[in-house]
């Protein structure tokens, strides 16, 4: 039999007896997609219809309806539903998807639940490339900013994200072998230089370019728009499905490198397509919507305690939990204190936070 064919049915077999660990009934898959589903449904028609202007829920059908066929928008209500709202609801969806699955990409890749996605470095190269941009857009970036024009800020945080991940996964890759050690060790440092650095461009911003900075690295889904979700959605949406056509590798990462290694899989190959998904993903979304932190953190590691960590479901389980959380903390931070917008990113700190911690909690007393 082929190593490919003995691979499959060994890691198939693996995957079947962790299925067969008691779960209580609400923890089942078949419990827990129509209720993120339902969930999905329910916050994305509140957050149509709440805001600085409260709308009904004939309101909201009627425009999504006249959108779909295609219809011009027509009054206030429509102009508001349809280019400011559910621009917004569709942002919030995929880069809380994206970072979710950046986050179970990560950990399964570092084997380590409460691994992060900025140990990979694509936040800091992100928020580095974003700072020069607000700093030196007059000065020596002057020839970016009129090349990319609106576009500059977005398109330099993507790149720099994929550039220091590029670099931090060179560092800790050699003999054609990456080296988990060495690559968390990289990233501490390329974060640590790269914090540094935008330090340095904190020091010599003005007040009005401090004021950007600020707000931006605080987090906002409220300048997205239509052009940039359709880029978002490939920039997001190919790497989530490629990362699900890799679950069983990561199934057999679980069981540590030298076994898939044993199993047939191409362990380095499959690291380094899902550090660059990853990266990707997290990139994109730090590149339209700002800083957003715990989620890839939060909602992976909450979710394998519920389901266990067979990445065939954690994966789009992931995708659609991360979403309905992120749009779950914009609402809030557009409701919460009317008419100010609240940056998102202060709000998922402070759903987060709360939430990790009593998740550490119940795993310290777990143990004990």
């Amino acid at each position: 039999m082929a190593m490919a064919e003995v691979s499959v049915i060994e890691v198939a077999a693996v995957e079947a007896r962790s299925a067969r660990v008691a779960l209580p009934s609400w923890r089942t898959p078949w419990v827990i997609v129509p209720l993120l589903l339902a969930a999905l449904l329910l916050m994305a028609l509140l957050a149509l219809m709440q805001g600085p202007v409260p709308l009904s829920l004939d309101h909201v059908m009627q425009s999504l309806w006249h959108g779909m066929l295609g219809e011009p928008v027509q009054g206030p209500n429509d102009w508001v539903i349809r280019e400011l709202r559910l621009p917004r609801v569709l942002l919030a969806l995929l880069v809380g998807a994206g970072l979710a699955v950046a986050g179970v990409a990560t950990q399964g890749v570092f084997r380590n639940p409460l691994a992060d996605p900025g140990l990979i470095g694509a936040s800091s190269g992100a928020a580095l490339a974003a700072v020069a941009v607000i700093v030196l857009k007059d000065t020596w970036l002057q020839e970016w900013s009129q090349l990319t024009g609106p576009l500059a800020l977005p398109v330099a945080a993507f790149l720099g994200g994929l550039a220091v991940t590029v670099l931090m996964y060179r560092l800790g890759t050699w003999g054609g072998q990456t080296h988990i050690a060495t690559l968390l060790l990289a990233g501490v440092a390329i974060n640590v230089l790269a914090g540094a650095a935008t330090g340095v461009l904190t020091y010599m911003a003005d007040d009005q370019q401090l004021r950007t900075m600020t707000f931006w690295s605080m987090g906002s889904l409220a300048y997205g728009k239509w052009d940039e979700i359709q880029v978002l959605g490939l920039l997001i949406g190919l790497p989530m499905l490629l990362c699900l056509r890799l679950a069983r590798p990561l199934n057999a990462l679980l069981m540590g490198e030298n076994v898939a290694n044993h199993l047939g899989f191409d362990v380095q190959h499959t690291k380094c397509w899902l550090l660059g998904m990853a990266a990707l993903m997290v990139g994109a979304g730090v590149a339209v919507a700002g800083m957003i932190g715990f989620i890839g953190l939060v909602v992976p590691h909450l979710l394998r305690l519920m389901i266990g960590p067979d990445h065939r479901l954690l994966l789009p389980l992931s995708a659609l939990a991360g979403g309905l959380l992120l749009l779950v903390a914009d609402t809030l931070a557009r409701t919460w204190m009317p008419p100010s917008d609240l940056p998102v990113g202060l709000m998922m700190a402070l759903i987060g936070g709360p939430v990790f911690l009593l998740l550490l909690m119940q795993q310290v007393r777990g143990k004990g």
